[in-house]
């Protein structure tokens, strides 16, 4: 069990290649969120990132618990889970426009991918720079703590694409 709980948080081990193992965990998390967007139905990618995210919590602090490290950078489930909602204020307006949001339609579209590129990196600015309260979160016990920080950072990251899109809107 111990070995399947630190595969998982170490994201099939991504967070074990050499340098920066949460940049590599994010580009993972890209991959999550294309696979949450197969079906292109906004309630199944919602309901895998809630999901996603409950199962980081655990996984999280369970993998704290057999390395007896606090936050190691190792673990990146945190930042593959995070991703999908870094495009959540991308994804909604365009299901409330009626525009399908299924990979097989969004993949071909050269803008997608500049949309995906945008939110990589600044999930990635928000992760390693923490502003407030990003950095307070990380100091809740556990897997709270690993996971809270960059739900938060995605989250800025959804607000910034947003406010991006509406100014070139």
């Amino acid at each position: 069990m111990d070995r399947a709980v630190l595969w998982l948080a170490r994201g099939g081990g991504l967070g074990l290649l050499p340098k920066a193992p949460g940049t590599w965990g994010s580009l993972g998390g890209i991959v999550w969120a294309a696979l949450l967007l197969v079906p292109g139905n906004l309630w199944f990618f919602i309901a895998g990132t809630l999901l996603g995210a409950g199962v980081s919590i655990w996984i999280c602090g369970r993998a704290e618990r057999i390395l007896d490290q606090t936050d190691p950078g190792e673990i990146v489930i945190d930042e593959i889970i995070a991703l999908p909602i870094c495009y959540l204020g991308l994804l909604i307006p365009l299901h409330l426009n009626d525009t399908s949001i299924a990979l097989a339609d969004l993949a071909p579209n050269a803008a997608t991918w500049y949309w995906v590129a945008l939110g990589f990196a600044f999930f990635r600015l928000f992760d390693i720079w923490k502003p407030s309260p990003i950095r307070q979160l990380q100091n809740l016990p556990g897997g709270w703590g690993v996971t809270m920080d960059d739900l938060l950072a995605a989250i800025y990251t959804a607000a910034t694409l947003q406010l991006i899109w509406q100014l070139l809107s």
